[in-house]
């Protein structure tokens, strides 16, 4: 962004004149708003949620189309997934909570609060009963951890009253460019759980989303809650200053958060953080980068097992090219684990089965070469390999440790233990202090291993700084599922954001969270459809899209032929 910062007097000019009538219409929306019953804004959800089924195929289309993915390709399950799916089950499930507010009071949740081990309150957010998620998402379990100083009784973010605040705040969202589903429910949630109305600004790198975003909420286009807005650097900066804008949310790296908040000049920047005087006063949220762990725990796995795992990393790594703040960046293994070299071994082969992807993100090539340290090599396609660095040392390589390459590289690195125990404590120490970010983590675990080290095991969720926790499963899975909370873990200050500031999903409204825990088998029944060597992925994302639509028991035949397919 700090190179997009100036413009000409008349594209500057143009610029402004696009905001000063997207924002008088925003004012209008902003004065009505806070009027609005709960069944009003569900019946909006509603409606939005056809604009998104009717938008759902040119959706899909041009997000392949500048990605270079074949539409009708099982790789197009990713767009369908991260798009059209995410957001349409988004939908479903806010407009669920609000009804049930109207209704009695408070959201209906999949269980009750309870305690753990570690006396901490957990409650828990997966499966949900009338989307049928037991089977959609068969053995996979999740649940929220308050934060330690949170009392044991449940609090809820929404209400089940209007406002009677004058207007509602304005909020600036800036998007990100490489997942489309994120704009789209970042805004969601400020005009639905944060009661404001929304200027969204499309990042360049994904703008031609704008006349499927226009289609797809046109109802709160029609009720001046959200206006859509493209274009550079310039455009940003003018929508972080103007007046009008109450508050920001933003995805994207620190390195654009620091520019938004601290200034440009790198002098200057670094004089007004020792001083604490940011340039942006108003409320700033945001989901910015980590370097993503995967722990593998050591311990006997089976064939299949490892296979599994194995096939659960590659998903991480090759989803959307890497281009992911949630990819693989850095296995943890343990050094005397005698299956280390075996499952090494067995995941580079997996990911040279995966056909390299074009990578669409600027600057892709020149993160490659920094982070590997070699001439990304010249294959006239626009295309990167995947990469594996083995043994990596954080001495030696820190830039893979500290730095986000968002790209598609991921290093390996092994760490000295007795037992597992003694590993998954070096291991958790080494993540929080070792690597940047706070947004999520995995963990592997062998068989059993958790029942027999349930204390150890619980501690260690309980000391991982991050917001998300995954055991067996990658968090991807958590991004999607929209019912927990996503964001860095708690405590990030404008001065030292880590992964973000605040939370997005979240549709039960939960307050005081402090993580998400997603719990899964080492080996699935059906192969998931964000596995890279998913034959059928692409017909039952589009399954899953239509029975978000109208979710029935009557459409769950598709989606269970088209996975046992893949």
């Amino acid at each position: 962004m700090a190179s997009e910062l100036k413009a000409s007097p008349s594209a500057s000019a143009a610029n402004a004149a696009v905001l000063d009538v997207a924002l008088q219409a925003l004012a209008s929306g902003a004065q009505r708003l806070p009027h609005w019953t709960l069944n009003q804004r569900a019946e909006l959800l509603d409606r939005c949620a056809d604009g998104v089924l009717r938008s759902a195929r040119d959706w899909v289309e041009v997000a392949c189309r500048a990605k270079r993915i074949a539409v009708d390709s099982p790789v197009a399950a990713e767009e369908i997934l991260a798009g059209p799916v995410c957001v349409l089950r988004y939908l479903r499930l806010l407009s669920r909570t609000l009804k049930d507010i109207e209704r009695r009071g408070a959201p209906k949740l999949p269980g009750s609060p309870s305690q753990n081990t570690q006396g901490r309150t957990h409650v828990p957010v997966l499966p949900v009963a009338w989307l049928y998620d037991s089977l959609i998402f068969m053995g996979l379990q999740a649940e929220v951890w308050l934060e330690p100083q949170a009392d044991r009784q449940l609090r809820f973010e929404l209400s089940n009253n209007t406002s009677d605040a004058p207007r509602a705040n304005i909020a600036g969202v800036l998007g990100a460019g490489n997942v489309s589903a994120i704009g789209a429910t970042d805004m969601l949630a400020k005009i639905f759980q944060e009661g404001e109305v929304v200027l969204l600004k499309l990042n360049p790198v994904n703008e031609y989303l704008e006349p499927v975003f226009n289609l797809a909420f046109e109802p709160l286009i029609a009720a001046d809650m959200l206006r859509i807005v493209r274009g550079d650097g310039s455009v940003g900066q003018a929508i972080v200053e103007h007046p009008q804008i109450d508050s920001l949310h933003l995805t994207g790296s620190h390195v654009t958060h620091e520019i938004i908040v601290w200034g440009a000049d790198p002098t200057e920047r670094a004089r007004r953080q020792l001083q604490q005087q940011p340039l942006v006063t108003k409320p700033v949220t945001s989901e910015l980068g980590n370097v993503t762990p995967w722990i593998i725990v050591p311990g006997r796995f089976s064939a299949r097992q490892l296979d599994a795992q194995a096939a659960q990393l590659v998903a991480s790594i090759v989803n959307n090219a890497s281009f992911n703040c949630l990819a693989t960046k850095v296995i943890v293994t343990s050094r005397q684990w005698s299956q280390r070299g075996e499952f090494l071994d067995l995941l580079e082969t997996k990911l040279k089965r995966v056909p390299p992807r074009y990578a669409y993100y600027p600057g892709a090539r020149q993160r490659f070469e920094l982070a590997t340290g070699f001439a990304a090599p010249e294959s006239g396609d626009g295309c990167l390999p995947w990469t594996i660095v083995r043994d990596a040392d954080p001495l030696q390589s820190p830039h893979l440790f500290r730095d986000e390459s968002f790209v598609c590289v991921c290093a390996e690195t092994a760490l000295d233990a007795d037992t597992p125990q003694a590993f998954l404590e070096a291991a958790v120490a080494f993540v929080n202090d070792q690597l940047f970010g706070t947004l999520c983590a995995n963990l592997t675990l062998p068989a059993d291993f958790e029942k027999r080290e349930s204390v150890a095991v619980e501690r260690a969720l309980a000391e991982l700084r991050y917001g998300t926790v995954s055991i067996n499963q990658w968090a991807g899975v958590v991004y999607g599922l929209m019912t927990p909370p996503w964001g860095g873990f708690p405590g990030a200050t404008l001065s030292d954001p880590q992964s973000g500031i605040g939370q997005v999903h979240n549709t039960f409204g939960i307050k005081s969270i402090e993580k998400t825990v997603l719990r899964g088998p080492l080996c699935s029944l059906l192969k998931p459809a964000w596995f890279a060597n998913h034959r059928t992925a692409h017909r039952t994302a589009w399954a899953l899209l239509e029975f978000y639509h109208r979710p029935s028991v009557l459409r769950l035949p598709r989606i269970i032929n088209q996975a046992l397919r893949g």
